[in-house]
């Protein structure tokens, strides 16, 4: 099962996406894999943040740092588990700026990595932020990553299961497998 969430800055997506992945693993059994997309730093507020999601998750996580390569994480997951990804927005701005990987291939790793976690049993719940919600930007590098990142939801929404919207703590779901509204 493959699920995406998406829901603005602080909506709650990650809440949600917590509470699915610990649904899905208490039904299918195996372990809770948490995939941190960030990159550590020193500022003590982004690691403050860091300590509050950690402490909101609880106990019982085995948490996987990866910053890039999303198949060589899913790699360390057992067959059979249930794997969170959040989130893919630091994913995307990290793929294209801190790596020599281009938009192309970022796009090829995501459709790698929904392959292999469909392969390998791997339950599979990824996070994003919605951040296109205003009018086009005229910067060519923010509208080079925003492209890239609307590509990439747009590629999970077609392959996910399950495809959810959070806005101030709510949820909507827009598709479920068998239940796809046209």
């Amino acid at each position: 099962m493959i699920a995406f969430i998406s829901g603005g800055a602080r909506s709650g997506k990650s809440t949600h996406a917590e509470a699915l992945a610990r649904r899905w693993q208490t039904e299918r059994g195996g372990a809770c894999y948490y995939l941190a997309t960030a990159r550590r730093s020193d500022d003590g507020e982004w690691q403050a943040r860091i300590d509050r999601h950690r402490q909101a998750r609880g106990e019982g996580w085995i948490t996987l740092e990866e910053p890039i390569d999303l198949v060589a994480a899913l790699e360390r997951v057992e067959p059979g588990g249930t794997l969170l990804l959040d989130c893919l927005t630091l994913w995307a701005s990290q793929l294209l700026y801190f790596s020599d990987f281009d938009e192309a291939q970022g796009v090829a790793m995501i459709e790698r990595l929904l392959v292999e976690a469909r392969r390998r049993d791997v339950a599979l719940v990824i996070v994003s932020n919605d951040v296109n919600e205003g009018m086009p930007p005229e910067d060519a590098e923010v509208w080079r990553y925003l492209a890239f990142l609307q590509r990439a939801h747009r590629l999970l929404a077609q392959e996910a299961d399950e495809v959810i919207q959070v806005m101030a703590g709510l949820s909507q779901v827009w598709k479920r497998r068998g239940e796809e509204r046209s």
